[in-house]
């Protein structure tokens, strides 16, 4: 396994980011990590790893490079990070002002920069997959929907702001998409509640280049599919993964390392 910091020029400044794959001198299907709203972290990392194990080339972008290397960590005694609700609320609108800086015109900017990194890296030319946490689930959704032709596997993990009044929301441009998407919601997540499942359900149910599978988990909260969280579900983030790989290994098999359905 080889895991290391990557640094991926853009139209708006370098993206730091870290990339993991299998040992070798193979080229390997991409998937792309897009983080949540803490910012890049070693939590991140092993979640990479785990996919590079996989036979993939794992990357993970800093989203917020253009306010730069941002990482955000509050602790509980027990030593695991705090939910958002949990902290201060000046905090809060700190954190949330970088995330809503971005959109999805960066989103296509920072993905299009990446695809182009990718081509001196040992990443094969065939399909990617994604996998996002918070506000990164939306931006895997993003990613299938800017780049179909190329995103053919994502995953949205107690994604945000997945169904808007805006034209551009997510769900408004699922027939877009190609190959298959996978969510998992948390069934106590204000930002995954019943109105946004039955929405998004909606949205794919009419798109016929697209499969759509879902978990609504019982008890999960938002962020639950975080190892590192207060408020992880492992039970729950391991359904989750097991639809995901099973997900990779259909659409991704091109990889000759790739292993279906692990």
């Amino acid at each position: 396994m080889i895991g290391k910091a990557v640094d991926i020029p853009t139209p708006d400044g370098t993206m730091d980011g870290y990339a993991a794959h299998p040992a070798g001198g193979a080229k390997f299907a991409l998937v792309v990590l897009f983080m949540d709203v803490w910012g890049l972290r070693e939590e991140l990392y092993a979640i990479a790893r785990r996919v590079a194990a996989q036979g993939y080339y794992c990357v993970v972008p800093n989203l917020f490079y253009r306010e730069g290397k941002i990482r955000y960590e509050r602790r509980n005694a027990a030593g695991k990070m705090v939910s958002f609700d949990a902290l201060p609320a000046a905090l809060q609108n700190e954190i949330s002002s970088h995330a809503r800086a971005l959109n999805r015109q960066t989103a296509r900017t920072d993905i299009a920069a990446i695809l182009d990194f990718c081509r001196t890296e040992p990443v094969d030319a065939g399909a990617a997959g994604s996998v996002g946490f918070c506000m990164g689930g939306r931006i895997a959704l993003h990613a299938g929907q800017e780049f179909p032709q190329r995103f053919c596997a994502n995953a949205s993990l107690h994604g945000t702001w997945l169904v808007t009044d805006a034209p551009d929301s997510p769900h408004r441009l699922a027939h877009r998409m190609r190959g298959e998407v996978y969510c998992g919601y948390g069934a106590h997540d204000r930002f995954g509640g019943p109105e946004v499942v039955s929405a998004l359900a909606r949205a794919f149910a009419s798109c016929a280049d697209v499969s759509y599978r879902f978990n609504l988990h019982a008890g999960a909260n938002h962020g639950y599919a975080l190892p590192d969280r207060d408020v992880h579900d492992r039970a729950a983030v391991e359904a989750d993964w097991r639809e995901i790989f099973a997900m990779f290994g259909r659409q991704l098999t091109h990889s000759p390392h790739a292993r279906p359905g692990a």
